[in-house]
């Protein structure tokens, strides 16, 4: 059975906020970013098993965002790991997933999100804020570099598209 890994980059984060990296939040611009990328993803109607969050601040505001714009959010989990800006410690992350879980969503940060995915894949997949990143995969515990097949790569809140949806969805 094929697995599914949706990857989303962390909307645009309030850099005037006095904070620490791990504490500054959403921007006014990512909480209106991420309403698009959970909308987005509820048209798919992927049946997500998991959410795995950095705890950062703004990827949790994030997550929050775009889970309110599913009809059946999945388990949230909210991950020390996925707090890095290494792509290879990603992979490390999505390894240690269960294999029963069909179809994952991971919040993280840049440059990690686009490193581990072109890792995956061999494409470069752009990843600004509140971007996603579909990969398929055979197994989770088997991810590694070229493993992962690219299903699809934007940024919803550019732009509602009629022909952004996975392929083989409804």
């Amino acid at each position: 059975m094929a697995h599914t890994l949706v990857v989303i980059r962390h909307a645009k984060s309030d850099w005037d906020v006095d904070a620490a990296d791990r504490d500054r939040p959403l921007a006014k611009r990512g909480r209106r970013q991420a309403p698009p990328t959970g909308r987005w993803l509820a048209a798919q109607d992927l049946a997500l098993d998991l959410a795995v969050v950095s705890p950062a601040a703004r990827a949790r505001q994030t997550w929050e965002l775009v889970a309110a714009q599913l009809d059946r959010p999945p388990t949230t989990r909210v991950e020390e790991a996925a707090y890095t800006f290494d792509g290879d410690e990603l992979l490390e992350v999505v390894r240690a997933l269960p294999e029963s879980a069909g179809a994952v969503v991971l919040v993280g940060h840049n440059p990690a999100v686009e490193e581990f995915v072109e890792t995956l894949t061999g494409e470069y997949a752009a990843l600004p804020t509140s971007a996603v990143a579909v990969v398929e995969v055979a197994s989770w515990a088997g991810v590694g570099p070229g493993t992962g097949r690219l299903l699809a790569n934007l940024r919803p809140a550019d732009a509602e598209l009629p022909d952004t949806e996975l392929p083989g969805t409804d």
